[in-house]
């Protein structure tokens, strides 16, 4: 995949890992290995992957943006394994940007809160707890995938050249960071 990209594109500045899994339980006792496994392996391997095979081909002032989630910070019960995740995005963050500063190369993290994703859906949440999906939130409704994209810009940007190490929120007023 990334072989491809360099090739289609004529090299990588920016590296946005944006994939995530989820899995809904009522109890650790009902997640099966391999849907922790599976939820691990997206959402920690794959970035693991993916950042290693690019970062070759990644220059001074190019940027490394993750997808963490509000989950890292105050996790649902439901979202046992999805959380421990975002937690480890959160600190990949934090790691590799002291890792790659030194080289030129920014990393940051985008937070979002609730957000309206296939992830409500094929992640197994109750039909109930989508139809209040959000609803607590300042603005009393979940957040549209176009509302986060604005953030991912500005991290991309060359005039955010100095931001990097941080974890960036969205989440209609509630949450962290």
């Amino acid at each position: 995949m990334v072989q491809k990209a360099v090739a289609g594109l004529g090299g990588l500045d920016i590296i946005v890992n944006n994939a995530g899994r989820q899995q809904s339980i009522n109890s650790i006792t009902d997640l099966t290995t391999e849907e922790f496994d599976s939820t691990m392996k997206t959402n920690i391997y794959a970035p693991f992957w993916i950042i290693r095979e690019a970062l070759p081909h990644l220059p001074p002032g190019s940027a490394i943006i993750g997808t963490t989630s509000e989950q890292a910070y105050d996790p649902s019960p439901d979202l046992y394994a999805y959380a421990q995740t975002k937690a480890a995005t959160m600190n990949y963050v934090k790691s590799l940007a002291k890792q790659l500063g030194p080289k030129g190369i920014r990393v940051n993290g985008v937070a979002p809160g609730p957000v309206w994703t296939a992830l409500q859906i094929s992640g197994g949440a109750q039909p109930e707890k989508q139809q209040m999906f959000g609803s607590w939130t300042m603005l009393g409704r979940p957040g549209q995938p176009a509302e986060l994209a604005s953030i991912y810009v500005q991290l991309a940007a060359a005039d955010a050249s100095f931001a990097s190490g941080q974890v960036y929120g969205a989440s209609g007023g509630v949450g962290q960071p």
